[in-house]
């Protein structure tokens, strides 16, 4: 919450608004594959690449127009809807057996048969028409065969010319990616519906549309106001604090797009501003606001952005349990029996709370359903500007607003009662949360109160000698015992953490350390083993401490050694640098905080104060 949203570069925007054409095509719209936007590191000189796994990788820092973005994309869709990745389809051998059989063998060059794909999309495009071509036209390909099979028999018996490339990048940058593993489709495998199986169904739509249009009116102005869409207008007419919400986001029920993204009832995608409804689920009108309160609650409170680095789902499971409580409280529609995940007990907590409770008890939260369906989250999709809407307004201050004044006018009207933890989350949305090492430092304040500089006669003040009748004291600084006050620190240096976030968080410490005038920091190194480093200066533990470990990750053996020091002071707090990785039975006895990289969780409930450090 409240995080500044860094400004797009004009080719993401250029590639953001063909992501848009797309969307807007009855066709291209409706086939497999999702959009993955990547930078140039990861994709080279390629603009677009389709893995096997439904992901269309694009390249951002490729320069297009947002015409050319939309060939491209569509051209990666294409080849999953032509079946190009698929094991029945792919050039194959046969080998005669000795019982007179014939055995198929997947031996094919790939490169090849890449190239013969591009020349069959290439050509399918420019005969509709869609987009613009960046690259070679395939006007004059027509001698190299009808289909990407005798494209490729043909360049495979007369070889390729040089310059012959019809790719989505440059020569040598092939757009597909795992030919190596040619897909099947038996009963266990994990798409239940083949990509070419939508293009049918794709193609009927894209007609019906266009003889829409042809009749003079919109085919989407043909549809019947669907009891989804009755549901939203409800909010807008006669629930202001969802209200503002509802207007900005589009209800989508199609059966077909949630059988291909796997939503059993309903889910929510912030950065396409869309709430996907399962008609198939057969909710009425009454649950069916309860469902949309529900995605309206998750984009409004900004839970996909505040994940943080916790695992999604779990994050995801924490976030309903919170939602499903207060509205039930607030008696929105009505709670569907299935996909509602509900539990008194957990009435009043936040979901931040709730999740530290989850992660305890992985085996029992893994199994919940969601509105989604079993081990998947309802908020999909990812988070980012969306140029051209409403002036390339930040999602995030659009949800912002949209709930801050949909509370200011639901509670002027005295429209019903709204939860003290659903007021008190969207007040803070207005209020930036307090940066980490903020915290760490007030921790320290807590723990070390400034030193009190004390007068002495014994070494006049400077200015005694101007007036030598009267006594002028010095203040010099408090004489205290060197190592009174200190504090330890734990340091994890197991397998799982990494240098860059020891010498992070060490860091951090070791300059709060200096500013609170702390001289010397107990330090213990702990794998599977505690090694005692001994007392080190704010400066040591900067930059000259040597980690040592990097095994196992038992921390009790250090928490123990610093607890039962002789020469280390009783009231003395503990800081312990972790990745939470550790054993669920840890015993600190005395004043402690933990501090751990974003998205780091402990697997117990802490007794002690827990920072979270970002880089």
């Amino acid at each position: 919450m409240g995080k500044k949203t860094e400004r797009i570069s004009p080719n993401e925007e250029a590639l953001l608004l063909g992501l848009e054409i797309i969307k807007q095509s009855p066709l291209f719209s409706r086939l497999y594959g999702k959009p993955e936007i990547r930078k140039k590191d990861r994709l080279g000189k390629a603009s677009a690449i389709a893995d096997a796994g439904g992901y269309i990788w694009l390249n951002k820092d490729i320069t297009h127009s947002p015409e050319e973005w939309a060939f491209l994309y569509a051209h990666c869709k294409l080849h999953y809807a032509f079946g190009h990745f698929d094991a029945d389809k792919v050039p194959y051998q046969e080998r005669l057996e000795a019982d007179g059989s014939y055995h198929r063998i997947l031996n094919f060059d790939r490169a090849l048969w890449n190239l013969a794909c591009d020349i069959y999309v290439t050509r399918f495009l420019e005969e509709i028409k869609f987009g613009r071509n960046p690259g070679r036209t395939a006007a004059d390909t027509a001698a190299l065969g009808k289909d990407e099979m005798a494209i490729y028999r043909n360049l495979q018996q007369n070889g390729v010319p040089e310059d012959l490339y019809f790719g989505t990048g440059v020569k040598g940058y092939p757009d597909m990616e795992g030919l190596d593993k040619p897909l099947t489709y038996e009963k266990n495998y994990r798409y239940t519906t083949r990509p070419t199986e939508y293009f049918a169904t794709a193609l009927a739509y894209s007609v019906s549309a266009a003889v829409s249009t042809a009749g003079g009116h919109s085919f989407e102005e043909k549809q019947v106001k669907t009891r989804g869409k009755r549901a939203a207008e409800w909010f807008i007419n006669h629930y202001p604090l969802l209200g503002g919400m509802a207007a900005g986001f589009k209800i989508i029920e199609d059966a077909d797009l949630c059988h291909r993204e796997e939503i059993s009832i309903a889910a929510v995608s912030v950065t396409d501003m869309e709430i996907y409804v399962n008609p198939a689920a057969r909710l009425d009108e009454e649950e069916l606001r309860f469902v949309l309160a529900h995605e309206y609650l998750h984009a409004g409170l900004q839970h996909y952005d505040r994940c943080l680095g916790r695992d999604r789902y779990l994050w995801n499971v924490a976030c309903d349990y919170v939602i499903n409580g207060w509205l039930k409280e607030m008696q929105v529609g009505k709670m569907p029996l299935d996909g509602i995940l509900y539990d008194e007990e957990l009435a009043g907590l936040s979901a931040e709370e709730i999740y530290d409770r989850i992660v305890t008890d992985l085996r029992k939260y893994r199994k919940l359903q969601t509105l989604r369906g079993y081990g998947r989250g309802d908020v999909i999709g990812d988070h980012r500007v969306r140029p051209g809407y409403r002036n390339a307004m930040d999602l995030d201050e659009f949800c912002r607003s949209a709930m801050q004044q949909g509370l200011e006018y639901h509670l002027g009207s005295g429209r019903g009662l709204i939860p003290a933890g659903l007021v008190q989350e969207i007040r803070a949305l207005a209020m930036p949360p307090i940066p980490w090492d903020v915290k760490l430092g007030q921790w320290f304040d807590v723990h070390f109160l400034p030193i009190e500089p004390k007068r002495t006669y014994a070494r006049p003040s400077r200015r005694q000698g101007s007036t030598p009748d009267i006594p002028r004291p010095r203040y010099v600084a408090a004489d205290i015992p060197e190592y009174s006050r200190t504090f330890g620190v734990v340091v994890d240096t197991s397998g799982s953490m990494n240098a860059e976030k020891i010498g992070y968080a060490l860091g951090a410490i070791a300059s709060y350390s200096a500013a609170k005038e702390v001289p010397y920091a107990r330090v213990v190194f702990c794998d599977a083993d505690a090694y005692d480093a001994g007392y080190i200066s704010p400066e040591d533990i900067a930059g000259r401490v040597e980690v040592k470990g990097r095994g196992g990750t038992i921390l009790q053996p250090g928490v123990d050694m610093l607890e039962h020091a002789k020469d280390f002071p009783k009231d003395a707090p503990i800081l312990i640098i972790t990745d939470g990785y550790v054993e669920p039975d840890l015993t600190v006895k005395r004043d402690h905080a933990y501090l751990l990289p974003r998205g780091g969780t402990l697997p117990f409930r802490a007794r002690g104060e827990v920072f979270h450090f970002d880089k």
